[in-house]
């Protein structure tokens, strides 16, 4: 929404919305008020404004201009307005209060304007679910935000770095029981693979892309395992203890490293000639090896995270599509137990 709002008047202008503008031909546009790759600070929501924050600085939006921006969009589906800043820890009852009665306000003004908007036609909107930590506001949202004609539902404020995971979970699947079972629930701000299997576990069916952009911008690669029947060849390595060296203790001192990720900045792949991931169909994996990507990355060439995000998103693409089959044919545990297997086999 950042990107978007710097750049209104040029989509107005285009009039074709923002996926012919970018050649996005094939791809379901999904338009939150934040990125969840970045945190926003807060302190600037009120009664009638939200604010984003772009390259030039703050950006407050009226529910008229959010729409406005909507419209010269054009995606196929979008969150409402919403006052998300009670994700954070000790936030007290009466503000997370104040947020979900906003969030209300917000997306019903909304609704008034989607259904006028000829650009919007046939787009869905979202409904924001808030309500903090608190179990008692969630279900409220949650009920209330039911009861109006939204396509899906966007659930806000269980971001990685503010919940506990078993909190998260019960607050999801309690949540989750109060919603209409044919409309879909997106979270924002979770994208680990482990958090990913544990929230689709209490009733999640949609989730954003940024996680592989942090994983390359900490120099990394993807390289954890998502495949439940493994070739001949690799069980019989797993079996004997030889599984491909993808991850080492973190090297870097970088905090935010996960158990899913080879920091491919370290001295260690400065001679290794092997693919990213062994086996991986991507154009990085196929056409360039470890020693290279690592090269690149510690001389600061701008390939290094072109490549990079190449083969995190196909990885991560990949693991998605291992999840959607692993839930059709009844499997989600066997798919969860690979995926955490593999974190600890180093």
């Amino acid at each position: 929404m950042e990107v978007s709002a710097e750049h209104q008047e040029v989509l107005e202008e285009f009039k074709e919305g923002i996926r012919k503008f970018a050649g996005l031909h094939d791809t379901v546009l999904f338009c939150s008020l934040h990125d969840s790759a970045n945190t926003s600070p807060a302190g600037h929501v009120t009664n009638k404004t939200v604010s984003v924050w772009g390259s030039g600085g703050r950006i407050e939006l009226t529910v008229a201009r959010f729409m406005a921006i909507q419209a010269a969009i054009q995606p196929d589906c979008y969150q409402s307005m919403a006052d998300g800043e009670t994700w954070q820890a000790n936030t007290s009852r009466k503000r997370v209060r104040k947020a979900v009665d906003r969030t209300l306000a917000h997306l019903d003004e909304c609704l008034v304007l989607h259904q006028k908007t000829q650009e919007l036609k046939q787009a869905e909107i979202f409904g924001v679910l808030e309500g903090g930590d608190i179990m008692e506001e969630r279900l409220r949202s949650a009920r209330e935000t039911a009861k109006r004609p939204v396509g899906g539902f966007v659930l806000d404020g269980f971001h990685s770095a503010a919940m506990d995971q078993d909190v998260r979970a019960q607050l999801i699947k309690a949540t989750s029981a109060e919603l209409p079972e044919e409309k879909p629930r997106l979270l924002l701000g979770v994208g680990r693979p482990d958090e990913v299997i544990s929230c689709v576990e209490a009733g999640v069916d949609l989730f954003e892309s940024f996680f592989p952009f942090q994983v390359t911008e900490r120099g990394c690669a993807l390289s954890f395992n998502y495949t439940i029947d493994p070739d001949p060849e690799t069980a019989v390595l797993e079996l004997n203890g030889e599984t491909p060296d993808v991850r080492k203790p973190n090297s870097n001192g970088d905090e935010n490293m996960t158990p899913f990720e080879m920091n491919l900045k370290d001295k260690r792949y400065q001679d290794d000639f092997r693919p990213l991931v062994e086996g991986c169909g991507c154009y990085c994996c196929k056409k360039h090896m470890r020693a290279y990507v690592h090269h690149l990355l510690v001389t600061n060439e701008l390939l290094g995270g072109v490549l990079l995000m190449l083969h995190n998103m196909a990885h991560y693409l990949g693991f998605f599509k291992a999840l959607r089959e692993a839930i059709a044919g009844d499997r989600l545990l066997d798919f969860k137990n690979r995926v955490l297997y593999c974190r600890e086999g180093d």
